[in-house]
Protein backbone atom coordinates (compact mmCIF):
# COMPACT_ATOMS: atom_id res chain seq x y z
CA UNK A 1 0.00 0.00 0.00
CA UNK A 2 0.64 3.66 -0.79
CA UNK A 3 3.21 5.75 1.75
CA UNK A 4 1.38 9.20 1.73
CA UNK A 5 3.84 11.72 2.22
CA UNK A 6 1.18 14.41 2.48
CA UNK A 7 -1.19 12.26 4.79
CA UNK A 8 1.99 12.00 7.15
CA UNK A 9 2.90 15.59 7.31
CA UNK A 10 -0.24 16.80 8.78
CA UNK A 11 -0.23 14.13 11.46
CA UNK A 12 2.64 16.15 12.69
CA UNK A 13 0.97 19.38 12.89
CA UNK A 14 -2.27 19.87 14.33
CA UNK A 15 -4.33 18.79 12.21
CA UNK A 16 -6.67 16.54 13.37
CA UNK A 17 -7.56 13.32 11.14
CA UNK A 18 -11.16 12.99 11.33
CA UNK A 19 -11.78 9.75 9.07
CA UNK A 20 -9.65 7.57 6.48
CA UNK A 21 -9.45 4.70 4.15
CA UNK A 22 -7.13 2.94 2.07
CA UNK A 23 -9.04 1.37 -1.18
CA UNK A 24 -7.78 -1.61 -2.77
CA UNK A 25 -5.79 -0.18 -5.23
CA UNK A 26 -3.83 2.37 -2.94
CA UNK A 27 -6.09 5.04 -3.53
CA UNK A 28 -6.24 7.14 -0.12
CA UNK A 29 -9.10 9.41 1.41
CA UNK A 30 -8.99 11.37 4.84
CA UNK A 31 -10.77 13.94 5.87
CA UNK A 32 -9.36 16.49 8.31
CA UNK A 33 -9.93 19.38 10.55
CA UNK A 34 -7.44 22.15 10.89
CA UNK A 35 -6.90 25.56 12.64
CA UNK A 36 -3.85 28.02 13.59
CA UNK A 37 -1.47 26.05 11.67
CA UNK A 38 1.37 26.61 9.06
CA UNK A 39 2.26 23.93 6.84
CA UNK A 40 4.43 23.20 4.05
CA UNK A 41 3.86 20.78 1.57
CA UNK A 42 5.92 18.92 -0.81
CA UNK A 43 5.14 14.98 -2.02
CA UNK A 44 5.52 12.44 -4.79
CA UNK A 45 1.96 12.18 -5.08
CA UNK A 46 -1.02 14.06 -6.13
CA UNK A 47 -3.02 15.63 -3.73
CA UNK A 48 -6.98 16.63 -4.19
CA UNK A 49 -8.43 18.80 -1.53
CA UNK A 50 -11.97 19.85 -1.42
CA UNK A 51 -13.09 22.31 1.69
CA UNK A 52 -16.08 21.04 2.87
CA UNK A 53 -16.86 23.91 5.82
CA UNK A 54 -15.33 26.97 6.74
CA UNK A 55 -11.99 27.84 5.58
CA UNK A 56 -12.34 31.76 4.60
CA UNK A 57 -9.00 32.60 6.67
CA UNK A 58 -7.08 30.04 4.98
CA UNK A 59 -3.87 31.58 3.13
CA UNK A 60 -1.56 30.33 0.36
CA UNK A 61 1.95 31.90 -0.17
CA UNK A 62 2.44 33.20 -3.95
CA UNK A 63 5.47 35.15 -5.59
CA UNK A 64 3.50 38.61 -4.74
CA UNK A 65 2.90 37.31 -0.76
CA UNK A 66 -0.29 35.89 0.40
CA UNK A 67 -3.65 35.45 -0.91
CA UNK A 68 -6.60 34.46 0.24
CA UNK A 69 -10.37 32.94 -1.42
CA UNK A 70 -11.35 29.55 0.34
CA UNK A 71 -14.18 28.79 1.72
CA UNK A 72 -17.04 25.64 1.33
CA UNK A 73 -16.59 23.66 -2.11
CA UNK A 74 -13.17 25.25 -3.46
CA UNK A 75 -11.23 23.05 -3.90
CA UNK A 76 -7.05 22.80 -4.53
CA UNK A 77 -5.61 20.66 -6.30
CA UNK A 78 -1.65 19.99 -5.46
CA UNK A 79 0.72 17.50 -7.94
CA UNK A 80 3.28 15.83 -6.78
CA UNK A 81 6.61 17.81 -6.89
CA UNK A 82 5.38 21.04 -6.56
CA UNK A 83 5.42 22.81 -3.05
CA UNK A 84 2.88 24.94 -1.43
CA UNK A 85 2.87 26.71 2.09
CA UNK A 86 -0.40 27.51 3.67
CA UNK A 87 -1.29 29.79 6.77
CA UNK A 88 -4.51 28.43 8.19
CA UNK A 89 -5.28 30.79 11.04
CA UNK A 90 -9.01 29.47 11.30
CA UNK A 91 -10.81 26.67 11.21
CA UNK A 92 -10.74 24.64 8.52
CA UNK A 93 -13.08 21.37 7.23
CA UNK A 94 -12.03 19.45 4.51
CA UNK A 95 -11.34 16.19 2.61
CA UNK A 96 -8.03 14.76 0.35
CA UNK A 97 -7.78 12.26 -2.14
CA UNK A 98 -4.11 10.88 -2.47
CA UNK A 99 -2.68 9.13 -5.50
CA UNK A 100 0.08 8.42 -7.62
CA UNK A 101 1.38 8.99 -11.47
CA UNK A 102 1.30 5.61 -11.45
CA UNK A 103 -2.71 5.20 -10.90
CA UNK A 104 -3.35 8.10 -13.24
CA UNK A 105 -1.18 6.23 -15.67
CA UNK A 106 -2.88 3.33 -15.45
CA UNK A 107 -5.95 4.84 -15.55
CA UNK A 108 -5.29 6.36 -18.62
CA UNK A 109 -4.25 3.23 -20.30
CA UNK A 110 -7.37 1.87 -19.42
CA UNK A 111 -9.55 4.62 -20.36
CA UNK A 112 -7.55 5.00 -23.54
CA UNK A 113 -5.41 2.22 -24.15
CA UNK A 114 -2.12 3.98 -24.27
CA UNK A 115 -0.21 5.80 -21.54
CA UNK A 116 0.50 9.68 -21.80
CA UNK A 117 4.18 10.49 -22.47
CA UNK A 118 3.50 13.40 -20.43
CA UNK A 119 1.55 13.60 -17.42
CA UNK A 120 1.33 16.69 -15.69
CA UNK A 121 -1.25 18.12 -13.26
CA UNK A 122 -1.81 21.63 -13.05
CA UNK A 123 -1.80 23.44 -9.15
CA UNK A 124 -5.31 24.82 -8.57
CA UNK A 125 -5.47 27.04 -5.38
CA UNK A 126 -9.02 27.66 -4.22
CA UNK A 127 -10.64 27.09 -7.55
CA UNK A 128 -14.32 25.82 -7.92
CA UNK A 129 -15.19 22.68 -10.01
CA UNK A 130 -19.30 21.99 -9.99
CA UNK A 131 -18.31 17.87 -11.03
CA UNK A 132 -15.45 17.71 -8.18
CA UNK A 133 -17.70 19.07 -5.30
CA UNK A 134 -20.42 16.66 -6.89
CA UNK A 135 -18.64 13.66 -6.55
CA UNK A 136 -17.30 14.61 -3.26
CA UNK A 137 -20.57 15.51 -1.21
CA UNK A 138 -23.31 13.61 -3.13
CA UNK A 139 -21.05 9.78 -2.74
CA UNK A 140 -17.86 10.18 -0.82
CA UNK A 141 -19.03 12.68 2.11
CA UNK A 142 -22.77 11.27 2.36
CA UNK A 143 -21.10 7.64 2.80
CA UNK A 144 -19.63 5.66 6.00
CA UNK A 145 -16.25 4.80 4.70
CA UNK A 146 -15.57 2.21 7.07
CA UNK A 147 -18.00 0.01 5.86
CA UNK A 148 -16.98 -2.89 3.85
CA UNK A 149 -20.65 -2.78 1.72
CA UNK A 150 -19.57 0.85 0.24
CA UNK A 151 -16.13 0.21 -1.19
CA UNK A 152 -17.50 -0.32 -4.18
CA UNK A 153 -19.06 3.37 -4.38
CA UNK A 154 -16.16 4.77 -3.00
CA UNK A 155 -13.62 3.29 -5.59
CA UNK A 156 -15.45 4.27 -8.48
CA UNK A 157 -16.20 7.99 -7.12
CA UNK A 158 -12.20 8.21 -6.94
CA UNK A 159 -12.04 6.75 -10.32
CA UNK A 160 -14.50 9.38 -11.73
CA UNK A 161 -12.69 11.94 -9.58
CA UNK A 162 -8.90 10.87 -11.43
CA UNK A 163 -10.79 11.05 -15.05
CA UNK A 164 -11.69 14.27 -14.37
CA UNK A 165 -8.37 15.57 -13.41
CA UNK A 166 -6.72 13.70 -16.53
CA UNK A 167 -9.20 15.46 -18.47
CA UNK A 168 -9.47 19.07 -17.10
CA UNK A 169 -6.14 19.80 -15.16
CA UNK A 170 -3.36 17.64 -16.87
CA UNK A 171 -2.14 18.18 -20.35
CA UNK A 172 -3.96 15.75 -21.44
CA UNK A 173 -6.53 16.26 -24.01
CA UNK A 174 -7.60 13.28 -25.14
CA UNK A 175 -11.31 12.80 -25.71
CA UNK A 176 -13.25 10.16 -23.44
CA UNK A 177 -13.96 7.55 -25.68
CA UNK A 178 -17.45 6.73 -26.25
CA UNK A 179 -18.81 3.40 -24.77
CA UNK A 180 -21.18 1.87 -27.08
CA UNK A 181 -23.66 -1.05 -26.14
CA UNK A 182 -23.43 -2.82 -23.24
CA UNK A 183 -21.87 -6.45 -21.99
CA UNK A 184 -22.44 -9.78 -23.99
CA UNK A 185 -25.89 -11.41 -22.10
CA UNK A 186 -23.76 -14.43 -21.34
CA UNK A 187 -21.45 -11.75 -19.30
CA UNK A 188 -24.07 -10.01 -17.78
CA UNK A 189 -25.87 -13.13 -16.63
CA UNK A 190 -22.15 -14.26 -14.94
CA UNK A 191 -21.66 -11.15 -14.13
CA UNK A 192 -25.15 -10.88 -11.84
CA UNK A 193 -24.63 -14.71 -10.68
CA UNK A 194 -20.76 -13.71 -9.28
CA UNK A 195 -22.63 -10.57 -7.24
CA UNK A 196 -25.28 -13.12 -5.93
CA UNK A 197 -23.18 -15.17 -4.76
CA UNK A 198 -20.66 -12.62 -3.02
CA UNK A 199 -23.05 -10.21 -1.14
CA UNK A 200 -21.46 -11.50 1.93
CA UNK A 201 -17.81 -9.70 0.58
CA UNK A 202 -17.23 -6.30 0.51
CA UNK A 203 -16.99 -6.22 -3.83
CA UNK A 204 -14.65 -3.64 -5.44
CA UNK A 205 -14.99 -2.62 -9.16
CA UNK A 206 -11.90 -4.47 -9.98
CA UNK A 207 -13.27 -7.70 -8.98
CA UNK A 208 -16.24 -7.46 -11.48
CA UNK A 209 -14.49 -6.01 -14.18
CA UNK A 210 -12.13 -8.98 -14.35
CA UNK A 211 -14.76 -11.02 -13.98
CA UNK A 212 -15.70 -9.30 -17.36
CA UNK A 213 -12.11 -9.20 -18.36
CA UNK A 214 -12.85 -5.56 -18.96
CA UNK A 215 -11.04 -2.60 -17.92
CA UNK A 216 -12.42 -0.83 -14.66
CA UNK A 217 -13.74 2.17 -16.84
CA UNK A 218 -15.23 0.50 -19.99
CA UNK A 219 -16.90 -2.22 -17.40
CA UNK A 220 -18.37 0.47 -15.77
CA UNK A 221 -20.08 1.88 -18.38
CA UNK A 222 -21.14 -0.93 -20.60
CA UNK A 223 -22.77 -2.35 -17.35
CA UNK A 224 -24.72 0.91 -16.85
CA UNK A 225 -25.69 0.65 -20.64
CA UNK A 226 -27.16 -2.99 -19.50
CA UNK A 227 -28.76 -2.37 -16.57
CA UNK A 228 -29.61 1.66 -16.47
CA UNK A 229 -27.63 2.35 -13.02
CA UNK A 230 -24.34 2.21 -11.83
CA UNK A 231 -22.79 -1.34 -10.36
CA UNK A 232 -22.38 0.13 -6.73
CA UNK A 233 -26.08 1.21 -7.24
CA UNK A 234 -26.97 -2.36 -8.57
CA UNK A 235 -24.54 -4.08 -5.90
CA UNK A 236 -26.41 -1.83 -3.03
CA UNK A 237 -30.31 -3.45 -4.28
CA UNK A 238 -29.29 -6.81 -4.44
CA UNK A 239 -28.15 -6.40 -0.83
CA UNK A 240 -31.62 -5.00 0.18
CA UNK A 241 -33.00 -7.31 -2.08
CA UNK A 242 -31.32 -10.14 -0.22
CA UNK A 243 -32.41 -8.74 3.24
CA UNK A 244 -36.11 -8.18 2.49
CA UNK A 245 -36.35 -12.06 1.71
CA UNK A 246 -34.58 -12.92 4.99
CA UNK A 247 -36.13 -10.66 7.11
CA UNK A 248 -39.39 -12.00 5.38
CA UNK A 249 -38.86 -15.68 5.17
CA UNK A 250 -36.44 -16.08 8.06
CA UNK A 251 -36.35 -15.38 11.70
CA UNK A 252 -32.50 -14.41 11.69
CA UNK A 253 -31.15 -12.07 13.96
CA UNK A 254 -30.73 -8.55 12.63
CA UNK A 255 -27.23 -9.22 12.79
CA UNK A 256 -27.09 -12.61 10.96
CA UNK A 257 -28.84 -10.65 7.94
CA UNK A 258 -26.94 -7.56 7.72
CA UNK A 259 -23.75 -9.32 7.34
CA UNK A 260 -25.05 -11.96 5.26
CA UNK A 261 -26.07 -9.12 2.86
CA UNK A 262 -22.50 -7.56 2.98
CA UNK A 263 -23.16 -4.81 6.10
CA UNK A 264 -20.50 -4.99 8.62
CA UNK A 265 -22.18 -4.08 11.48
CA UNK A 266 -26.55 -3.95 11.80
CA UNK A 267 -26.67 -0.24 12.65
CA UNK A 268 -25.17 0.19 9.24
CA UNK A 269 -27.34 -1.92 7.97
CA UNK A 270 -30.81 -0.73 9.87
CA UNK A 271 -29.79 3.12 8.75
CA UNK A 272 -29.81 1.76 4.53
CA UNK A 273 -32.58 -0.07 5.37
CA UNK A 274 -34.49 3.11 6.62
CA UNK A 275 -33.04 5.12 4.22
CA UNK A 276 -34.88 3.41 1.69
CA UNK A 277 -38.00 2.36 3.04
CA UNK A 278 -38.94 4.79 6.04
CA UNK A 279 -38.67 2.38 8.79
CA UNK A 280 -36.31 -0.11 11.09
CA UNK A 281 -35.87 -3.54 9.54
CA UNK A 282 -37.23 -4.44 12.84
CA UNK A 283 -40.39 -2.61 12.09
CA UNK A 284 -40.87 -4.22 8.63
CA UNK A 285 -40.42 -7.70 9.77
CA UNK A 286 -43.36 -6.74 12.28
CA UNK A 287 -45.35 -5.27 9.69
CA UNK A 288 -45.24 -8.45 7.81
CA UNK A 289 -46.87 -9.80 10.42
Amino acid sequence: MADYQTFNMLQRHKAQLRDSVQLSSGIKLAAWFNSGDRVTNLSNHHTLSLYTADGYETWHKTQHGWRNGGGPDRFCLMPGGVESVWDIRADLSFVHLYCTDEHLRHLGEQIWDRSPSQLNLHEKVFAADDRITQLYRHFLLSTDWQQPANQLMLSSTSTLLMTHLLQRYSDVQWLTPQVRGGLAPAVLRRIMAYIDAQLEQPLTLAQLASEAALSEYHFARMFRSSVGEAPHQYVMRRRMDAALQLLKFSRLPLTEIALRCGFHSSSHFSNRFRQLHGVTPSAWRQDQG
